[in-house]
């Protein structure tokens, strides 16, 4: 696993990125064989296009607002929102204002590997 916090710190999450002019930045949070966690930052305007991802993500909106497009339905996210994003699923999203977020991803991992992992 691979952590680029230290541990046992309350760190304020807007801290941890800042806003780019007409861009976006984010910066990984943790990253595991299950799945990774990575905070984001989006100038008004900015968004990911059309994808899909092969497990299920999870878009935590901390400030400002976002435009998300999830298998063709609209969904619109503000602070406090949670909004699941299931695999295999095209979505895509745009900030509305300056945005903040937390992207959970999260993979099922083999059995095997499972297995494994257990103390």
């Amino acid at each position: 696993m691979t952590l680029t916090l230290p541990a046992a710190a309350a760190l304020p999450l807007d801290s941890l990125v800042t806003f780019t002019p007409e861009g976006i930045a984010s910066r990984v949070l943790g990253k595991a064989s299950g799945g990774n966690l990575t905070l984001f930052a989006f100038d008004a305007g900015q968004g990911l296009t059309e994808h899909t991802s092969p497990f299920d993500a999870f878009v935590l909106v901390l400030d400002g607002a976002l435009a998300l497009t999830i298998g063709g339905e609209a969904v619109a996210a503000t602070p406090g929102t949670i909004v699941r994003l299931p695999a295999t699923v095209p979505h895509a999203l745009e900030a509305t204002t300056r945005t903040r977020m937390l992207l959970v991803m999260l993979k099922d991992t083999p059995t095997q590997e499972r297995a494994n992992a257990q103390p």
